[in-house]
């Protein structure tokens, strides 16, 4: 079986072919959105979106515009001033009960490290247990046995 090779005269033609199948079809889709529509006649779509175009407004209306959101501004910043000076003021720690507070963490801790130290040696002695009740078990059964 031949092989034909690919030159840029197939190419060429074979990108012609197809953008011929894509404008029918495309031309085929207008057609029904049209019979969709009504008789609105309706622009065929093309792969890129359309843009639409920017609105033109006068220099004056910019004026207006940036005065109002300035305004807008102003008030808001004014709101945000008068909340800050009524806020309540800020609460301070008594020395005694910072010392209540003190008291009652080192209690805390120690009770919890005190803790610690019964559960290490707990854990300690169970380990060391273990092999030697093993072994004993073993033993019992040989002598048993």
């Amino acid at each position: 079986m031949q092989t034909r090779q690919l030159t840029a005269e197939i190419l060429d033609a074979a990108i012609e072919g197809f953008e011929a199948r894509k404008l029918r079809i495309d031309e085929q889709i207008a057609q029904v959105r049209q019979l969709l529509n009504g008789d609105r006649p309706v622009a065929a779509s093309t792969s890129e979106p359309q843009k639409q175009p920017r609105r033109k407004m006068s220099a004056a209306t910019r004026k207006r515009m940036g005065e109002a959101q300035r305004k807008r501004w102003a008030t808001k910043s004014d709101a945000e001033t008068a909340s800050k000076t009524t806020a309540k003021p800020k609460r301070k720690l008594s020395a005694a009960g910072r010392a209540a507070i003190v008291a009652a963490l080192k209690k805390r801790w120690a009770a919890k490290k005190a803790g610690l130290a019964v559960a290490k040696k707990a854990v300690a002695k169970k380990a060391a247990p273990r092999k030697a009740v093993a072994k004993k078990a073993a033993a019992n059964e040989m002598a048993a046995a």
